[in-house]
């Protein structure tokens, strides 16, 4: 207005509008709408992006600054925060309150030293290890600390072996596993996975004595079961874990897509398939009975090496993918095992020392 020369009642007459609607825009008592952006572009031969542009700015400018503690509240989403809180590995508050909990329950001084929360965190083995995998890992290692199991004996657990082989001929038998690991010295922790998760299963030590096995039960069939807690077995009597935690993700599909697995995970594959049957006898029985495997013919086998149904189904899925072949023997063993089980998750919530 001042290049042109222009008063309040020149701008209004050029608009087509009145002087107090004028005085009202200029005294910054009334913002510049889209209409309004296009009739001062068009008046002063500009863009109406200017004006917009410049309301914009004025209206930040003019709003009040967040409450602090969005931004805080929004790093701990690096973790699933409200699920945590919601099976009660966290107690909810304040913001100040919330972080020394997520503070205590990763075992960290600050937040700085969680990794995922900030960008500073320092590097440590758990920085590639997905935010909801390491969050179930430390409830696994936050309910065993509160555990009391014999010292660990390598021996004892190889011996249990074949008191444990006994029990895959009946989904009950499961009942049995926390006690007998609870004798050898393994601390047995069952922990209901997070979302997005997909672990099965992990192997950790608490100190050189003190090997956990985690477990999710993600699957809830007898032959997972038995897979992946005897692949979890392995990994403990091969002092797998001991350095950092072994995670073990989607065990179903572990090679299947043609990627080399490390020398431990296909050690311990190798003896969770060799436990329920050898691996030459489920060989020769799809060699020989393939593609047509009739029911009586998996019910014969599985009485011969005298394991459940479903053991021999779930090794004849995963050889040749026929996921559909009766499915009815992949029987359901949770809520077996979870009675006699230290459990958190599945609507329990673990006791664990503060």
């Amino acid at each position: 207005m001042e290049e042109r020369g222009w008063l309040q009642r020149d701008l209004a007459y050029v608009l087509g509008s009145t002087e107090q609607a004028i005085n009202l825009l200029l005294s910054g008592k009334r913002g510049v709408s889209p209409e309004m952006a296009k009739a001062l572009a068009a008046a002063f031969d500009v863009a109406p992006e200017f004006f917009m542009s410049l309301q914009r700015a004025y209206d930040l400018a003019q709003a009040d600054s967040p409450e602090p503690g969005i931004a805080r509240r929004a790093r701990l989403q690096a973790y699933p925060v409200r699920e945590m809180i919601r099976r009660r590995w966290l107690r909810d508050g304040a913001v100040d309150e919330l972080e020394g909990e997520m503070a205590r329950f990763f075992e960290a001084a600050n937040l700085n030293d969680i990794p995922h929360i900030a960008h500073a965190a320092r590097k440590t083995h758990y920085s590639e290890t997905p935010a909801p995998q390491l969050a179930w890992l430390f409830r696994v290692r936050q309910v065993a600390k509160s555990m009391r199991v014999r010292k660990y004996s390598q021996k004892a657990l190889r011996d249990a072996l074949p008191r444990l082989r006994t029990l895959m001929t009946d989904a009950d038998g499961v009942r049995q596993v926390p006690d007998i690991l609870a004798a050898c010295g393994i601390r047995l922790v069952i922990v209901e996975g997070l979302p997005n998760a997909k672990i099965d299963g992990a192997c950790l030590w608490l100190d050189a004595n003190s090997p956990v096995i985690g477990l999710s039960l993600r699957h809830d069939r007898i032959d997972n079961f038995w897979f992946v807690l005897r692949h979890e077995i392995e990994h403990v009597l091969n002092g797998d874990g001991m350095d950092h935690e072994i995670i073990d993700v989607d065990l179903d599909a572990a090679g299947s897509n043609g990627t080399a697995l490390p020398r431990a995970e296909k050690l311990a594959n190798e003896a969770a398939a060799a436990f329920s049957l050898p691996p030459a006898a489920i060989s020769g029985f799809i060699a020989q009975k393939a593609p047509f495997f009739s029911e009586r013919d998996i019910l014969a086998l599985a009485a011969q090496h005298r394991v459940h149904p479903g053991i021999v189904v779930g090794q004849i899925h995963k050889r040749t993918e026929r996921w559909n072949l009766l499915r009815k023997h992949l029987v359901k063993i949770r809520d077996h095992l979870l009675p006699a089980a230290t459990v958190d998750g599945f609507g329990v919530v673990a006791k664990v020392k503060p």
